[in-house]
């Protein structure tokens, strides 16, 4: 049956202008597109004024019915989304031209693929995606901004963007599948000799140095923990010269309101040495934030990976993402997975400039994923 309700669409100033129950029956499962998690970064202040992210979801209904929500953002500047365009910002800024602001259409700070026209348990259909698309491109006209940029969107419409003038992006990321194994000992009877014996020297290492984990598994309200967790986190961004997107209040909001929450913390004895905070659904394990204090060899791995594989094994879940980046994912079972963004600009020459661009950027990035794949850390067949 068709449905001959119009269609119309309204940007909002927050989240918080949807009821928690009418977006979270839109969003679907993935934690980080709940009303929880995007409020949160709003009640926070880790996005908002002052942060470069400026929430502007957009609302779509059939007639009276909200019928699908996008997680849209103004942004005036391209940190923290994970698919870099500076070198779009500053060929804008040799011509004379503005780039920012932009539209985005993402949850901040997350690389992770997921629907981006939340539509609930029904597939949004291309009639939805062509309003969204619409919608998005009157809106940067009208407000000055340049481009509209969709990041880490899954199958789910990207067919029909492209179909109304929006380009394909390819990345890629390493992530870790099941493959039948019961437990740590058979994944690593499934790699070749050398990568196993690195793996077990690196855990070796860890439970030498006295490291114990304690999993927490939400909700999380402690806040001593947090405190504990925010300080790992802190100290090492602060480390690295990275910036520190979220505030501490950000972790006390999703840890006592976000479904999925994992909090693995590390100590010798009683000194807390490492931590990483992982979000989990039915199929999935993400891996989002971390931090160290202790020079112990082999804490990263066995904190941000080889925990998780753990966890993942004893909960079932068939699969885990540990973020962005880290070629050195490969030699640990972490196989090359390809991401997808979708971009419009504005401008027709530059528009034409980036189409060039991601032609011959798409053509070498498949180049490289084939030599990803040949280097395969398990064994092979006999």
């Amino acid at each position: 049956m068709i449905d001959s309700e119009a269609i119309s669409c309204r940007f909002l100033r927050s989240v918080a202008e949807v009821p928690q129950d009418l977006w979270n029956a839109l969003s679907g499962p993935q934690p980080f597109l709940r009303h929880e998690f995007l409020k949160a970064l709003e009640d926070s202040g880790s996005v908002g004024a002052g942060c470069g992210w400026h929430p502007e979801p957009l609302a779509i209904y059939r007639g009276t019915r909200l019928s699908a929500l996008v997680p849209v953002y103004r942004k005036t500047h391209s940190y923290g989304e994970y698919v870099f365009d500076w070198a779009w910002a500053h060929a804008y800024e040799r011509a004379g031209l503005h780039y920012y602001p932009k539209l985005v259409v993402a949850v901040p700070y997350t690389p992770v693929t997921g629907p981006r026209v939340l539509c609930g348990a029904e597939r949004c259909g291309p009639d939805i995606i062509h309003a969204a698309a619409h919608a998005l491109r009157t809106q940067a006209a009208a407000t000055g901004a340049s481009s509209v940029h969709w990041l880490f969107m899954d199958a789910a419409g990207r067919e029909t963007l492209e179909s109304v003038g929006f380009s394909q992006r390819t990345g890629f990321q390493f992530h870790w599948h099941n493959d039948g194994w019961s437990s740590f000992d058979d994944y690593l009877a499934a790699l070749s000799a050398p990568k196993r014996k690195n793996i077990r020297r690196e855990r070796r290492q860890v439970a030498e140095a006295g490291v114990r984990y304690v999993v927490h598994e939400g909700p999380v309200r402690h806040e001593a923990l947090w405190d504990i967790f925010y300080d790992l986190y802190h100290t090492t961004i602060a480390k690295y010269g990275a910036i520190a997107y979220l505030t501490r209040d950000f972790f006390s909001r999703i840890g006592a309101s976000v479904p999925g929450v994992v909090l693995v913390l590390g100590y010798v004895g009683t000194a807390p040495v490492a931590g990483a905070l992982f979000f989990r659904d039915e199929t999935t394990l993400y891996g989002r934030y971390w931090g160290g204090l202790a020079p112990i060899s082999g804490l990263h791995f066995e904190t941000c990976y080889y925990q998780a594989i753990d966890y993942c094994l004893a909960q079932g879940i068939r699969r885990f993402e540990a973020g962005a980046q880290g070629a050195h994912k490969l030699s640990r079972g972490f196989l090359p997975t390809p991401t997808y963004s979708l971009h419009w600009l504005d401008h027709p020459q530059f528009q034409r400039a980036v189409d060039d661009f991601l032609a011959r950027e798409n053509a070498g990035l498949e180049m490289t994923l084939n030599e990803l794949n040949e280097h395969t850390p398990f064994r092979r067949p006999s």
